[in-house]
Order: C-alpha cells, then structure tokens, then sequence
C-alpha cells in the first residue's frame, strides 16, 4: 500500500475504455494500466472526468474499480474520483465504500449549484468526515461553473480533518501561489492543467494528475521527475515537445482526444459515451503527427 507521500509526482486521470458495444473494455483497462504502472507514474486516478465516470451506472464503476485495482497490485497508488453536487449522497457513498485497494479519494468542487464560499467549505467538511481515506479537493471551474477561493482552499486544509491536498485546474497561477505559499506542511499542491504543471511545480507544487500521460506516462513522469529535482532546463525540453500534443487533447473535448491518442498508440479503440463524441478527423490527422514525433522522442530517451 503507498503512503500518503506517494500521492505526489505523476498522477494519471485514466480513462475508462469502451468496446464497439459500448461496454466497458476491461481487457484494454488492464493493458492501460500495466502501460501506466510500467511507465514510471505515481498515482491512477479511476472515476475521475476522464474514465467518464458520470456515464458509467454502479455496477460499470465497481468492474472498473476492481479492475485497475487487481491490474495494478500495489505498484501506484490508486485514488478514487467520488464527486457530484449533492453532498448527502456523497456522505452516504463515502461512509459505505469499499475501500479496498484505494489509497485517497478525490472529489471535485460541487457542479451546476454553484454553491457560495461557505457552501463549499461546509460540503467538504461533511466528507472530509465521511471518508475512511485522504481526501483531495479538486477545483476546475470551467467544468463546475464556480471557482474555489485560495481563502476557501486554505480554510478547508487548516479547519477539515483528513484533506491531503488539492488538484488545482483553475488556470490561475497567482491564485495557486497563493494556495502555495500560505498551504499547512501537510497540504499537497498538485497541477490539473497538463501544459501549467511545470511553472506549477516551479512555484513549489507537488506534481500534476495529467490526462496527457494516458499516453506518454514514460515521458511524462519524467518530466515531473526532473521538475521536482530543480533540474527545469532539462524539463522543459520534454514539456516544449508535449506542448502541442497536449492542446491537441482537448481540441474537441476530453477524453475524446486522449482516447484518440491511446487508438493510435494501439492501446484501446476511441469509442466515448454520449454527450461526448469523437475528435473531428482534422484533429486526428493532427494528433497522429504528433504521436509519431512523441513516439520517437520515447525511444531516443529510453
């Protein structure tokens, strides 16, 4: 089992793969996750945004979870995406949970309410005190439609027992310095933005839950690695050659262009679930030119 320090470094937001029926494909879950166990990362994140978990009905999520879980056997740490805006059913779901095999939850800031300030402080103390687990907070505002406060974050880490940490993916960089430079020791600072996770980590924060190393975990890992030990000129040489790669991903949607990716890399088939359709074929041209230049740079780093 990893320690709570573990959940630092890479974290990969997997996706959750589909087959032409529109099941999930455990066989292709498994072969992503020895990818990403193989490829260096820290954490897997399941049931997050990217594994579509909003689409997926409970017995879909438990395969899921079990699946990357037995795939895995203790190699990363493994961190449960449990979100939703209604806090009562999130208190009821953390407080029967089978916790087995999951070392944290993450749980993203209250959607479509849009919730004040005390508001969402008062939900996460509720699970905060709910979870067997670590918690995660989990700010994304494009997605959610409000934004977690530095003053909120701070709060939540000094007043609620048992968070660990925040994937921060407002986009605002002074609003994440703040949250570094004021945080308790405890607190992790881990980037939800792809293309900010090194100027994140060069202000101080802890590592990044990436949909970009789904595919490139090799590459990606180590660019967080050298991030972490100082070494940025090294690193940005890696994050320049995924810069566009990862622009590309979210053209049209995640985890539509991530699960483009993963089929040209021969990893699963593309196939998402309504709403979400596949990339535009410009886009795929334009990820395959890409892949191919990252596939070549993997090997001449290996």
């Amino acid at each position: 089992m990893k320690k709570l320090e573990a959940l630092s470094g890479t974290g990969v937001a997997i996706i959750t793969p589909f087959d032409a029926t529109g099941a999930p494909d455990l066989r292709a879950l498994k072969l992503l996750v020895n990818h990403l166990a193989e490829g260096g990362v820290d954490v897997i994140v399941a049931l997050g945004t990217t594994g579509e978990s909003v689409t997926l009905n409970e017995a879909e999520q438990r395969s899921v979870v079990d699946t990357v879980v037995e795939t895995n056997n203790g190699r990363c740490a493994i961190m449960l995406g449990v979100g939703g805006n209604n806090t009562r059913v999130l208190e009821h779901k953390l407080k029967t949970l089978d916790y087995s095999g999951i070392d944290a939850i993450l749980s993203v800031s209250p959607y479509y309410n849009k919730p004040t300030q005390e508001g969402i402080f008062q939900h996460y103390q509720i699970l905060s005190e709910a979870s067997e687990k670590p918690l995660m907070l989990y700010n994304v505002p494009g997605r959610t439609g409000s934004n977690m406060l530095a003053e909120t974050t701070i709060r939540i880490a000094e007043e609620c027992r048992n968070v660990c940490g925040i994937k921060e993916a407002s986009g605002n960089l002074e609003q994440i310095m703040h949250i570094i430079r004021r945080r308790p020791e405890h607190f992790l600072v881990i980037s939800g933005d792809d293309a900010l996770t090194l100027p994140i980590i060069a202000a101080g924060g802890d590592g990044v839950i990436s949909v970009a190393a789904n595919a490139f975990p090799q590459l990606y890992s180590d660019m967080v690695a050298l991030c972490l030990a100082g070494r940025f000129s090294e690193a940005t040489r890696l994050h320049n050659a995924m810069l566009e790669f990862i622009r590309l991903l979210f053209a049209d949607g995640s985890p539509a262009g991530i699960k483009a990716a993963l089929k040209l890399l021969g990893l699963c088939d593309e196939y998402v679930r309504l709403p979400l359709v596949n990339v535009r074929p410009d886009i795929f041209k334009a990820l395959e030119h890409e892949v191919h230049s990252l596939r070549h740079l993997s090997i001449k780093t290996a």
